[in-house]
């Protein structure tokens, strides 16, 4: 396997600072998975030119451990409307030969974190090609879980007071931030939300504030209106290929829901690329810029996201987790040996939280894949799913029960091939490759399509097919592929789940 690198992970990797934590990770998944690391001849002239000259002569010490191309693909009609729509500058022309390689198949992957050049990858239809680190991460862990030699652990609430603040994931902050050590300290009997490795290093780190009314933003500019508001104090994910963002994330809307806020907010710089993703990640989520911070360590930008009820039945992820009622409503089964994996936050009281370490980006992710044979596959975005765990084996029929809500993001039917369905799948997917495939060759004439959903919310209270059957929300029969529900059985399942039904918007 050929893996094209561009000028921006190259020069990551060969500076003197650590910019981005996980281009070591980067590399030496690439060694471990036996990728010859490509270097465009463009890129090679890039570099001889950068202004730091640590970084030419570091990239000049170690070329024999890149392949210069030798050679450029030639040019074709969907390449020059690229170069016509996109170009109109030298970085611009270098992106595009480096899409040229991989359009040609001359290489298997390309990685680079410029978003115009996956901008260009897609209308090229080779995004499944071109990734950036985080994506590249997410693939390989997802693909080779028996190689990862760590774990993340779960995400946990941990006092400051026992923080080591120490820690070198902290060093950013106490740059951007002069006062970062003394407010740390002050808050030694608060808590924040924390994710260790293996050896005890901080990976994550989130601290949320309620902020009232009479909250005085005289430093925002424009100000923001009196409301309830949950502040994003302090939030940086350094480690990537497990969706720990998402989960975070997570955390912040259900911080948001209990504390019964208007608004959530984050002030921010955009200095490195850690802090564009994290800002990237937010937009993805529904965050606007608002405007600027003012204060002597400089301006900060301002990211908002409304609370208020609404639903988005397109786009359900920018209203999350707020979802429309005014939709279809399906239950469907989800195997033991799958849903736990799938769900960790909706873990039964039978099962060990041992067992689902989120080690894996499934695990993690609010974006979440279903595999289906179901007869009904007309599913839409904004629909609502009741995931129905199945028995145990041996176990009474009435023991199944429902557990967890979804809300449809987009499914794909009609795939064409096996390469194509394994990679629809293999992010979000609880299944390996070899499942997959074992999945998709189970019966020739009948393929399975994927269902990608946003996990909701973890029913407190279970409903069991025997009660199910007596409120009459299912049929003698158990459920089977994607079962429609009427409204009122919804409404019925709703309030006898105790979920909290402020999710729904009427």
């Amino acid at each position: 396997m050929r893996a094209l690198l561009d000028t921006n992970v190259i020069i990551h990797r060969e500076t003197n600072r650590i910019i981005i934590p996980e281009i070591g990770n980067l590399f030496y998944w690439l060694d471990q998975l036996k990728y010859e690391k490509c270097v465009h001849p463009l890129t090679s002239m890039e570099i001889q030119k950068h202004a730091d000259p640590i970084v030419v002569s570091s990239f000049n010490a170690k070329l024999k451990s890149y392949i210069i191309l030798k050679t450029e693909a030639p040019e074709s009609p969907q390449i020059e409307i690229i170069r016509k729509k996109y170009d109109q500058n030298d970085n611009d022309f270098i992106d595009t030969s480096l899409l040229k390689e991989v359009y040609n198949k001359r290489v298997d992957i390309l990685i680079s974190e410029d978003k115009k050049l996956h901008k260009k990858a897609r209308e090229l239809e080779i995004q499944d090609r071109v990734f950036t680190v985080d994506s590249f991460l997410e693939k390989v862990i997802a693909e080779n879980p028996d190689l990862v030699d760590y774990k993340v652990l779960s995400v946990k609430k941990e006092l400051f007071g026992n923080i080591r603040l120490a820690d070198p994931f902290f060093d950013s902050f106490k740059q951007d931030y002069p006062e970062f050590e003394k407010w740390f300290n002050k808050k030694a009997d608060e808590t924040a939300y924390i994710c260790k490795g293996e050896k005890d290093e901080v990976l994550a780190f989130l601290y949320v504030k309620q902020e009232g009314l009479d909250e005085n933003y005289a430093n925002i500019e424009p100000r923001l209106e009196p409301k309830r508001r949950l502040k994003i104090g302090t939030f940086k994910v350094i480690i990537n290929g497990f969706k720990l963002g998402e989960r975070f994330l997570k955390i912040i809307f259900d911080n948001a829901m209990l504390r019964k806020v208007d608004e959530i907010y984050v002030t921010i710089f955009d200095k490195t690329e850690d802090q564009l993703r994290l800002i990237d990640l937010m937009q993805e989520w529904g965050f606007y810029k608002h405007g600027v911070k003012h204060s002597p360590k400089g301006d900060e930008f301002v990211y908002v996201r409304d609370f208020m009820p609404a639903a988005n039945r397109n786009n359900p992820k920018v209203t999350f987790p707020y979802f429309s009622g005014h939709t279809r409503k399906f239950i469907v089964p989800i195997y033991p040996e799958y849903h736990t994996e799938l769900f960790p936050d909706s873990i039964l009281r039978t099962e060990s939280p041992s067992n689902f370490v989120e080690q894996r980006p499934n695990r993690n992710a609010i974006h979440k894949v279903y595999i289906s044979r179901s007869i009904e596959r007309d599913l839409k975005p904004g629909d609502i799913i009741v995931f129905y765990r199945t028995a145990d084996r041996g176990a009474a029929h009435y023991t199944s029960v429902t557990t967890t809500i979804g809300v449809v993001e987009s499914v794909i039917t009609n795939i064409s091939t096996l390469e194509k369905f394994i990679e629809s799948c293999r992010k979000r997917s609880v299944f390996s490759d070899k499942e997959l495939e074992k999945y998709w060759n189970y019966n020739l004439t009948y393929r399975p399509f994927v269902v990608n959903f946003l996990y909701a919310i973890s029913l407190t209270n279970r409903l069991n097919r025997k009660y199910l059957l007596e409120l009459g929300i299912i049929g003698d029969k158990p459920p089977r592929g994607f079962v429609l529900l009427s409204d009122k059985a919804f409404q019925i399942l709703m309030e006898k789940s105790h979920a909290d039904k402020r999710h729904v918007v009427d």
